[in-house]
């Protein structure tokens, strides 16, 4: 409530800053009390403006009256924007200027309560140059243009040269020169003071178009949203007029992605206590800029920090008090700095009187001084030449003496040369020692692998002559075997020859005792035809073999049996004779 009364006295006090309250002290008062919803006596209201000189209508008296009979009963529950208006209709034609404006009146309202928000909270108010910068900085980037920061420097140099900061009418000047919206249409500066309008004053987080799904006939309509700190309201368009339903947030809504569905997509799904809203964004990536909106709003309401904008403005209030607190003790620190400064002035001018002082005495005693050295000068120049003829007779001793002196050196230093060339042969001599020792050593294992291969290639030289050998009597005992193997193939042969003759003569045999029986069966069937012809009845029985019938390669009953068992043994005798 002290931050809510903080921001009602800035809008009172330039309507009560604008009004002559002997005469509109009472039109203020029942204002005030209409717009803030708070409960008012008409008689106790004339009461306290009585037209007398100890009523409260006085400057003196007014701002207890307000305090304790109005601002101590707000609750809260009245509308923002009216109550601004209502201030801003008191002064506004006082004290906006009557030069034409790039902006209108009702984009030079919205200015002037920002320049409520962001001002200091001291009397007369004014902005200080860092909110300037941001406040034009928001209006820039909501226009979409580029914030030029060296033109914004050399204004905060003109204008911090001359005072601290700026008041409404004068802020509401600088934003309606187009000073720094050049380039830009009415339009387009109306539109970007009135998104900061809504995000500074209106608290509106986020706002547009999506569409939502219906909880009864779960149809999908266009609702136009709007995001603030602990609610989302939606309307039915743009111009806020009718109003649908809220959605009301705290710590534990959440708010999730879906998947696309019954041809809906970019959705998403607010949870809250009480009711589950599903929601249609235009493109994914409106869809991620509301659910990070959402969930950002959500994760205040959790920890209770307040909205973004009205942290950042605490933020740099505290920041410009450190910074101030940190100046005024700069500035303590340089005074007493200062002071003691002057107390060292003062010391180091009284010392440089002592020095002055001192000076002339010192200056007495070196004149005295001077004169006893005189004195002593003339005493001391002749002890001086008689240290000089001794002095002189000393230089030459010591000069013989140093002249031995470096003859004996010398001769050090030669035999000192002596000693070391003799200690460097001598360890030549011991290192070649060493070398010898170590090329004999070197030698003789030399020699003894000389003397292990040399035997190792004999004992591999008998082994060779071993093993050719052993190879040449398997040379010859194989030659022997494919000799006999080869007599062996050609007594095969001739005796395959001998029988292919064998068998060409069995085969014409055959041929000629074939051709017999088939003369024989010509003339038996004539016969049998003769014989069945004229008896009919008789029956001929042919004569059959008693034996087995045999079959040889060179046809049936070529050979008789006696014959090849005869033939057998001849071909075993002719096998048993090539093994």
């Amino acid at each position: 409530m002290v931050g809510l009364k903080e921001e009602l006295l800035k809008s009172i006090w330039h309507a009560f800053t604008a009004l002559d309250l002997d005469r509109s002290g009472k039109v203020l008062s029942h204002n005030l009390c209409t717009v803030l919803n708070v409960p008012h006596d008409p008689v106790a209201l004339e009461e306290h403006f009585r037209d007398d000189d100890e009523g409260p209508v006085s400057n003196q008296g007014y701002m207890p009256y307000l305090n304790k009979f109005i601002l101590e009963k707000v609750q809260g529950n009245f509308d923002k924007v009216e109550f601004n208006r209502m201030c801003w209709t008191l002064c506004a034609k006082k004290n906006l200027s009557k030069s034409p404006l790039l902006i209108s009146d009702e984009d030079a309202f919205k200015v002037w309560v920002i320049f409520n928000f962001l001002s200091e909270d001291k009397y007369p108010l004014i902005i200080v140059p860092e909110e300037i910068e941001y406040l034009l900085k928001k209006i820039t980037e909501a226009m979409g243009a580029g914030w030029q920061q060296e033109q914004f420097e050399h204004y905060k140099i003109a204008l911090n040269t001359s005072r601290e900061g700026l008041s409404a009418w004068e802020l509401i000047d600088l934003i309606g020169s187009g000073q720094f919206s050049k380039g830009m249409d009415r339009q387009t500066v109306s539109m970007a003071i009135n998104e900061v309008f809504n995000e500074l004053i209106l608290d509106v987080l986020k706002q547009g178009y999506m569409l939502k799904k219906g909880h009864k006939r779960k149809n999908w309509m266009e609702r136009w949203f709007v995001l603030k700190p602990n609610i989302i309201s939606y309307y039915v368009s743009e111009d806020l007029k009718d109003k649908k339903g809220d959605i009301i947030l705290d710590g534990n809504c959440c708010v999730e992605a879906l998947p696309d569905k019954d041809g809906k997509k970019c959705l998403f799904l607010i949870k809250c206590l009480d009711k589950t809203f599903e929601i249609s964004a235009s493109d994914k990536k409106k869809k991620q800029e509301w659910i990070q909106a959402i969930q950002s709003t959500v994760n205040l309401l959790r920890a209770g920090s307040p909205p973004p904008h009205k942290e950042a403005r605490q933020k740099r209030k505290e920041l410009r008090q450190k910074l101030l607190a940190e100046q005024e003790e700069l500035e303590r620190q340089m005074k007493e700095l200062q002071a003691a400064n002057e107390n060292k002035q003062k010391e180091l001018e009284t010392v440089r009187k002592q020095l002055e002082a001192a000076a002339a005495r010192a200056a007495e005693e070196e004149k005295k001084r001077l004169q006893t050295q005189v004195e002593l000068q003339d005493r001391f120049s002749l002890e001086l030449e008689r240290e000089k003829m001794v002095r002189q007779k000393m230089e030459e001793q010591v000069a013989q003496k140093s002249s031995e002196l470096e003859q004996y050196l010398q001769r050090v230093r030669e035999l000192e040369e002596m000693y070391k060339q003799l200690q460097e042969a001598l360890e030549d001599e011991k290192q070649a020692r060493q070398d010898e020792e170590t090329v004999r050593k070197l030698q003789a294992r030399l020699l003894e692998e000389e003397t292990a291969k040399r035997a190792e290639l004999e004992k591999w030289h008998l082994q060779q002559q071993q093993t050719i050998q052993m190879t040449e009597a398997e040379k010859q005992e194989l030659e022997n075997q494919r000799m006999m193997k080869e007599q062996a193939l050609q007594v095969a042969m001739q005796q395959l020859k001998q029988l292919e003759l064998e068998r060409k003569e069995a085969l014409e045999q055959y041929e000629e005792v074939k051709k017999k029986l088939e003369t024989a069966a010509n003339n038996t069937k004539s016969w049998k035809d003769k014989v069945a012809h004229h008896e009919g009845l008789i029956r001929l029985i042919e004569p059959g073999s008693k034996n087995p019938h045999l079959i040889t390669n060179w046809g049936p009953a070529a050979f008789t049996e006696a014959e090849l068992e005869e033939r057998q043994r001849s071909w075993k005798g002719k096998k048993a004779t090539s093994e």
